[in-house]
């Protein structure tokens, strides 16, 4: 009798895990397979599919024409069908450390990886991602370090009539503490919103191992919302869940830039930190960088270190702004005052490489100080994360 309790009791729990399993969609495969080598295997089960393909930033690039530029893209290869519908596809060498994203394209429909839980969104794309540890990827990895705290705060913008969302990134033991902290103003590229750089940029990760192994100040981060139509990322504000798109409520026009003081007067309000210009810090990638580059010359006395990460320094013909007159004669009052760090980053393969070495002829005519850093690579996050890493702890020495 206790036998078949027992029995009935296993085929019960086998039947409710495998509805589980369909109801849910989960594949009984693992997929990514980290090898003990650093190669990684995909699998995907489609046995009614006629063709199943993988597309990764671990693959070699292919040169895209978008209506912003020459992008490098991911490119695409063959899974091999074995057993049972399983199609399946190992890297032909290791992997370097690094967090990697994919997806897979079935019969031409690109779909996410079902058997992968982690996934980020950039722009209105969905991708799998996975870490290969045992070098840089260690900093974007949660470790068994003191963590610091990351809040979603409403704050009000007088000058964009609006309230408005901002990702703050506090530092490990700032609730028990009476201490003050300086600030570090991170911004992010076209398409994103203040939840950009704490997903994709893996920035809490990264603050919380640099502080940990003394490489990094303790430092507050503040990742805004730099699209001067929008009060939130897409499904976070009153206008609901929409699809993003690339530039829809995007406006480099300078209302951002003219609107920036009251991130800081929210900012300094609400948090215990330190308001000299010696302890602030503003960076940003893309988008990000070029409204960094006109926020802190518009606003000379407020930032001693500046950083612009494979910065968008272009004209911006629609734009009628006071913000973006008299860039000459900004900059020269800005450098004047003596910034303690000026530092552009750029890959030499991004689209934005040549007005990146125009803007640092202007600036070396003119004999105004800067730190270049020139990586491999175009138009990505895997530099931009790179150069998170490298540009805090230059911060506030």
């Amino acid at each position: 009798m206790k036998k078949i309790v027992i029995l009935s009791f296993a085929i019960m729990l086998f039947t409710a895990s495998h509805a589980q399993q369909v109801l849910f969609g989960g594949q009984d495969i693992v997929s990514p397979q980290i090898n003990d080598n650093n190669t990684v295997t995909f699998r995907f089960t489609a046995p009614k599919a006629i063709k199943v393909q993988l597309t990764g930033d671990f693959l070699p690039t292919v040169k895209t024409d978008t209506p912003f530029g020459q992008f490098d893209a991911p490119g695409v290869v063959d899974l091999t069908e074995g057993k049972e519908g399983v199609w399946e596809y190992t890297t032909p060498k290791p992997l370097a450390s690094e967090l990697y994203s994919y997806s897979f394209i079935v019969d031409g429909l690109r779909v996410p990886d079902p058997n992968n839980v982690y996934l980020n969104r950039d722009v209105a794309s969905v991708t799998n991602i996975f870490l290969i540890k045992g070098g840089i990827a260690d900093l974007f990895s949660v470790n068994d370090v003191p963590h610091g705290t990351v809040a979603r705060r409403w704050y009000n913008s007088p000058a964009l009539n609006m309230d408005r969302r901002v990702t703050i990134y506090t530092p490990p033991g700032y609730e028990q503490s009476k201490e003050t902290y300086p600030v570090f103003y991170l911004l992010h590229g076209a398409g994103g919103d203040e939840e950009a750089w704490i997903a994709l940029g893996r920035t809490s990760q990264i603050l919380d191992n640099l502080i940990a192994q003394g490489k990094a100040k303790p430092m507050i981060v503040v990742m805004t919302n730099g699209n001067a139509g929008q009060q939130a990322a897409p499904g976070e504000s009153p206008k609901g869940m929409y699809k993003p798109s690339f530039m829809g409520d995007t406006r480099m026009d300078g209302d951002f830039e003219k609107a920036f003081p009251d991130v800081i007067k929210f900012i300094e309000s609400n948090y215990r930190v330190k308001k000299e210009k010696k302890n602030r810090a503003i960076a940003g990638l893309s988008m990000g960088g070029f409204h960094s580059m006109h926020i802190s010359k518009q606003y000379p006395d407020l930032f001693d270190y500046v950083g612009l990460f494979s910065a968008a320094i272009m004209p911006n013909e629609n734009a009628q702004s006071e913000i973006y007159k008299n860039t000459e004669g900004k900059l020269q009052t800005q450098f004047a005052k003596k910034p303690k760090l000026y530092w552009i980053a750029i890959g030499n393969t991004d689209f934005l490489f040549q007005a990146n070495t125009d803007y640092r002829t202007i600036l070396d005519e003119k004999g105004y100080p800067y730190v270049y850093r020139e990586s491999d690579g175009g138009h990505i996050w895997k530099n931009w994360r790179i150069y998170l890493t490298e540009f805090a702890p230059m911060l506030f020495k």
